[in-house]
């Protein structure tokens, strides 16, 4: 069955970096565009970052572009995503999910499968 699973996050300082990763079981991930959500504590889950089956196309949400790097593997059915001087606003839950269809653009219409997420504290 499907299965996504984060890993990476933890507790930085403001300014520090962290690498995450997902790993995607279950389905052809080169079929499939992906994305990663952010849930900040007492907020509901916002699509942060997303990219195409390829790799070719991302698009970022205004408060992370220029400080995140979304990225896939698709030899390796892996998603990352670079986070670089991380803000305490940044603090949250971050979850990987497969989108709609293999275009990033599907990630706004469906994500359908997520995992349990990685949580990122940014705290001095």
């Amino acid at each position: 069955q499907v299965r996504l699973v984060e890993s990476g996050g933890g507790l930085v300082q403001p300014g520090e970096s962290l690498r995450l990763s997902c790993a995607a079981y279950g389905f052809t991930f080169d079929d499939y565009a992906m994305s990663w959500f952010r849930q900040a504590p007492g907020k509901e889950p916002e699509g942060i970052s997303y990219i195409n089956w390829s790799g070719a196309n991302t698009w970022y949400t205004d408060s992370v572009q220029g400080r995140f790097t979304i990225s896939r593997d698709n030899s390796k059915s892996t998603l990352h995503l670079q986070l670089n001087s991380l803000k305490s606003e940044d603090t949250g839950m971050y979850y990987c999910a497969r989108c709609a269809a293999s275009a990033y653009t599907s990630c706004e219409v469906s994500a359908d499968y997520w995992g349990q997420g990685t949580q990122v504290t940014v705290s001095s």
